[in-house]
């Protein structure tokens, strides 16, 4: 952690790195404003821990600060060591001491791994500064996703037992695939939400809620096998179905299916990651110097059918 802190003080001054501090700084804020949106079924929230036991927003928001850093370290590193497998390795050992400073601060709980390797992955891309469009910084992302991790740990995480099982891809084929449920999913939910009329809570919230309909999220394969995926496949399915979020049939819907996923301790995780991921990119697109806040909580229905 100390080392790349101290590199990225270093090279501070120069003018390319304040651009690596402004990607940082915008995937902190789709962290925090990933795990701040309310009501949010099964995760992390305003209202409480969801279906975790080891997590809070408070918890999450630490980690999003502790991990800022590491995101200014990898889009500095795009800045200065061509697309290869060269600056593949650099990230990759940048990211593993991004996962250690998160579980220091959070005693050992995983709150951003996923989110480490996704945001991660896009903020290098974005730190070439060549494009800033959503699809051109996906594209450049899994490419570099693509590359082998020729210093990968021995360990068996949670996401390689799922795919030993189940035979999904996880967060790595979305990546490698150039992240098709952010770019032809979360983006054009959020968007069309937007253009629908819908305060900027229902809208992210669309987003998740379509992400959530497609992924074969691994989290939720981890707590709640195939079973557990159908659940919140079609739970989210039957809120979109009702009106969508903001509607009383849609947000009765998906307070069924809180309770549910609460029951069951399933948490969408993985489409929380790539909801972040979102936000993100959103952010470039419309160059924003800060994720949009998220002032709505309190504003009545006004938006058509999701």
């Amino acid at each position: 952690m100390a080392n790349v802190i101290t590199v990225t003080r270093q090279i501070a001054f120069v003018p390319e790195v304040f651009a690596a501090e402004r990607l940082a700084e915008l995937a902190r804020q789709a962290l925090v404003a990933e795990a701040e949106l309310t009501p949010k079924p099964g995760l992390v929230d305003r209202r409480g821990s969801g279906s975790h036991d080891d997590l809070s927003l408070d918890l999450m928001r630490r980690s999003a600060s502790a991990i800022a850093p590491y995101f200014a370290a990898m889009a500095a590193a795009a800045q200065s060591v061509p697309f290869s497998q060269a600056l593949r390795t650099e990230v990759a050992a940048i990211g593993r001491a991004a996962e250690s400073a998160m579980l220091q601060v959070t005693c050992g709980s995983n709150s951003h791994k996923g989110a480490i390797w996704i945001l991660g992955l896009l903020v290098t891309a974005a730190g070439q500064g060549v494009d800033l469009n959503p699809d051109a910084i996906a594209r450049n992302a899994g490419f570099l996703a693509r590359l082998p991790d020729r210093a990968q740990p021995q360990l068996v995480s949670h996401g390689d037992m799922v795919r030993a099982r189940y035979g999904t891809t996880g967060a790595r084929g979305e990546a490698s695939a150039g992240f098709p449920h952010v770019i032809q999913v979360g983006l054009p939910a959020l968007r069309a939400a937007r253009n629908n009329g819908c305060t900027e809570t229902n809208g992210r919230l669309s987003a998740l809620l379509n992400i959530m309909v497609r992924l074969e999220d691994t989290c939720v394969l981890y707590r709640g096998g195939i079973e557990g995926l159908r659940a919140v496949q079609n739970g989210a399915s039957d809120v979109l179905r009702a009106g969508g979020p903001g509607s009383a049939a849609g947000d009765q819907t998906m307070f069924q299916l809180d309770h549910e996923l609460f029951i069951r301790k399933i948490s969408p995780g993985g489409s929380a990651d790539l909801l972040a991921a979102t936000l993100f990119l959103d952010a470039l697109e419309r160059d924003q110097h800060a994720v949009e806040e998220d002032n709505s909580l309190s504003e009545e229905y006004t938006c058509g059918t999701n």
